[in-house]
């Protein structure tokens, strides 16, 4: 594997008008030299160039219904590549019915999904970002409230306020997830066929809607992480009994869909780089699953943490600034592959310093992004990577504030 891909820095330029002409400055002025910002440089990803290291991460909505695509999510994305990253991903998008987190879960699971998720595709495109989208299962976590409900298990109040009842979920063994929460059917071999088959169908509708990069989510105690934590995968069969054996699920539908995928366009792959419990899923083993996943053509491992017991967002590292940076770090030293960082990143000299100094090749801004969707304008700035004054911005909102800032520069 390339441990760095090809980088070329990016070339500013003002915006081009409607018809495609290179439109004059607003504010014509003298362009000075820019700074090195490896940030705010291009990112050659097999056929595809990001403009910026800068990604928007995964952050489910709990909005759709059955599965679909709705306002909330158009308005949700919309503004992410309005606001200038490189990469803007869309939340887990769930395979199957039954692999569901909450009733309020994106799908992929059924062909009438796609023309939503194309929309949310073809606008980040058009804004000159990349798309992603992420495939999910939620395995023995499914059937739980929204986080704002409570984000347990789904009960007699749910039915009675939502009409929102438990359905039956699967995992690699008939261990629950936590008190309350529907036991699952252990997957037989015929199931895990089945999965595959679910992940292959969702590939193809992913390319269908017109994404850029795919990204397999086997984190935070979802199905896919619960066959590789030795905490939750106690089969003795072909996909359990070793480490081997743990990580051959992951293996196998990654390369499906590594075999789907166009050749110019990139696979990734989330990871929980470790559990942080005794007797977990580590580090080390990421670095092993992270060489297997190479040689079959996985092109980036997007590290994140924990998750195995409890919600998601509650893992058991010791959380701060940039906490799980050396994860990505060391992945990406030990298994030679490109890696993203994620998790309290949310000053812009601070995601300098993770890729210039080697640590990852991506930073992924999350809940940062809520709080403030033009991030990445506002960094490259910051960094003195941005074009003079609001040259980078989208012009039907780069017009506006060069006309305040001129207004306040004649007080």
């Amino acid at each position: 594997m390339i441990l760095c891909p090809e980088v070329k820095i990016r070339t500013r330029e003002r915006l081009a008008g409607a018809n495609g002409e290179r439109r004059p400055p607003l504010h014509p002025t003298k362009e000075p030299a820019l700074p090195d910002s490896l940030l705010f440089s291009e990112l050659a990803l097999r056929g595809l160039t990001l403009k910026n290291r800068v990604v928007i991460s995964p952050m489910c909505q709990y909005t759709a219904q059955n599965g679909h695509v709705n306002d909330w999510h158009i308005v949700q994305y919309g503004r992410f590549a309005v606001g200038g990253a490189g990469l803007v991903f869309v939340e887990a998008t769930i395979v199957s019915e039954e692999g569901r987190a909450t009733e309020g879960d994106l799908g992929i699971w059924d062909d009438t999904h796609v023309a939503g998720l194309g929309r949310i595709a073809q606008f980040i495109r058009s804004q000159g970002g990349a798309a992603a989208i992420q495939l999910g299962h939620a395995g023995p976590k499914g059937s739980a409230q929204r986080p704002w409900h409570g984000m347990g298990p789904l009960g007699d109040q749910d039915r009675d306020d939502r009409g929102e009842t438990p359905w039956p979920l699967v995992g690699p063994t008939a261990e629950p997830a936590g008190p309350g929460f529907v036991p699952p059917r252990m997957m037989t071999l015929a199931d895990i066929e089945t999965l595959r088959g679910d992940y292959r169908a969702a590939t193809q509708r992913a390319l269908q809607a017109g994404f850029d990069v795919v990204e397999l989510h086997a984190a935070h105690g979802y199905l896919l992480h619960r066959f590789l934590s030795p905490l939750t995968n106690t089969r003795d069969d072909e996909y359990g009994s070793d480490a081997a054996g743990r990580m051959r699920l992951v293996v196998e539908i990654a390369a499906d869909m590594r075999e789907i995928w166009p050749d110019d366009r990139p696979v990734f792959v989330r990871l929980s780089a470790s559990d942080f419990t005794e007797g977990g899923w580590t580090v080390e083993d990421s670095v092993a699953l992270a060489r297997a996943l190479g040689s079959i053509g996985v092109d980036v491992i997007d590290c994140s943490s924990g998750g195995i017991g409890g919600s998601a967002t509650a893992g058991r590292a010791k959380r701060g600034p940039g906490f799980q940076v050396s994860l990505a770090e060391q992945v990406r030293k030990e298994a030679e592959i490109a890696t993203m960082a994620v998790g309290l990143i949310t000053e812009p000299e601070q995601a300098e310093r993770i890729v210039s100094e080697g640590r990852a090749d991506l930073v992924a801004i999350g809940r940062e992004a809520l709080n403030d969707p033009n991030w990445p304008l506002h960094a490259a700035k910051a960094l003195g990577a941005a074009a003079p004054e609001y040259g980078d911005w989208p012009e039907q909102h780069g017009w506006w504030l060069e006309k305040r800032r001129l207004s306040l520069s004649a007080r």
